[in-house]
């Protein structure tokens, strides 16, 4: 085992897309002869998302709220103690964090934090101004989760630079992209529809803007993802057709028409849905938001996150050029071919020989 780490801890929770990125990676490092140990927190992965899990990963599911959703510094700590120990117990040699604010102060191995998001790159995005008081303790505790860890990584290079920038940081994270094995949908006829997948009762997907777009679309907006979120926020969308949430096999089901795609989204650390329609061949309609022109410029039309009129224009102008859509679904395939889960997969293996070399010359 070359970076000498053959038994990792991966912590995660089963609410976002850290679950399908845990789970892809898990099944790339057991393919490649590491132990893998997976560690949920908050609500206990459904029969579906269990059915992922690799036969050969160990999955433990602790009593305990996502890192977002703790009530207090003491809780947080709590749960960071417990991960310490359930890692120590189960021999890890390495635990890979989903979120630093889950880094404990004595771990018992190396620590790599992986930045999928945090609420202070968040709150600039989506809000754009200081964060309420009840907040700061969630940043210090993440901000000081990143400096205790032995290496942060983040999933595109723009997301690398908010975190550096929103913590000054003294060392930017390294950037691994996300990868994803495609769901290997049938190549149907394009359907005259719009998909977009997401949590549509998180801000930061700002889907009210493609809402206003389909008002005055002639073709139906689909949207398959939760309306209500784990601590109770709900949205209702008057010109959205709400498919809920949707198992993988219905996404697929959906993606097989390759419709237009479209993420209105003003925060995106990657964007797992968006690669999987890519994958599909749908042509790309995104937000105009760093992240997505460092993946997708190219290979995809944008608009400004807020200007519903440019979603509108840009969709209503692919649905009448069926080939300048065809063609901008072959650029998104051929573009989706870099991102996946092998390079995701070298790319973390690069890392924990990087984290072992500075041991060993520490």
């Amino acid at each position: 085992m070359t970076s000498g780490f053959p038994q990792i801890m991966l912590t995660t929770d089963a609410v976002g897309g850290v679950w399908q990125y845990t789970v892809s990676l898990a099944a790339g490092l057991i393919d490649r002869g590491y132990g893998v140990h997976i560690l949920t927190l908050g609500p206990t992965p459904d029969a579906a998302q269990r059915r992922g899990v690799p036969a050969a990963a160990r999955l433990t599911s602790l009593d305990a709220p996502v890192e977002w959703m703790a009530a207090s510094p003491a809780e947080l700590a709590d749960v960071a103690g417990r991960i310490a120990h359930v890692a120590e117990a189960a021999g890890a040699d390495l635990l890979q964090l989903h979120s630093a604010s889950l880094a404990p102060p004595a771990p018992p191995c190396p620590v790599i934090a992986m930045q999928h998001s945090c609420l202070a790159t968040w709150w600039r995005a989506v809000r754009g101004d200081a964060p309420p008081k009840d907040f700061e303790w969630r940043i210090e505790a993440h901000a000081a989760g990143l400096r205790r860890a032995d290496l942060v990584t983040a999933p595109s290079s723009a997301f690398a630079q908010m975190t550096a920038e929103a913590y000054d940081l003294p060392r930017r994270p390294v950037t691994v992209h996300n990868g994803r094995a495609p769901l290997g949908v049938d190549e149907l006829p394009p359907g005259d529809f719009v998909l977009t997948v997401g949590r549509l009762w998180d801000d930061s997907k700002n889907v009210a803007v493609l809402d206003a777009a389909a008002r005055h679309l002639t073709v139906p907006v689909l949207a398959a993802g939760p309306l209500s979120g784990p601590n109770g926020e709900t949205r209702r969308f008057d010109h959205l057709s709400c498919l809920g949430r949707c198992e993988e096999s219905a996404i697929a089901d959906l993606l097989s028409a390759r419709p237009v795609f479209a993420s209105t989204a003003v925060y995106e650390p990657f964007g797992l849905a968006v690669l999987e329609a890519a994958q599909a061949g749908c042509a790309l309609v995104l937000s105009d938001i760093p992240v997505f022109r460092e993946l997708w410029d190219g290979a995809a039309l944008f608009a400004p996150p807020g200007d519903a009129a440019a979603f509108r224009a840009a969709i209503d102008g692919l649905f009448a050029d069926a080939q300048r859509r065809r063609e901008l679904g072959a650029a998104a395939r051929l573009r989706s071919r870099q991102f996946t889960p092998g390079r995701m997969v070298a790319g973390m293996m690069d890392v924990y020989g990087r984290v072992t070399a500075e041991r060993a010359a520490a």
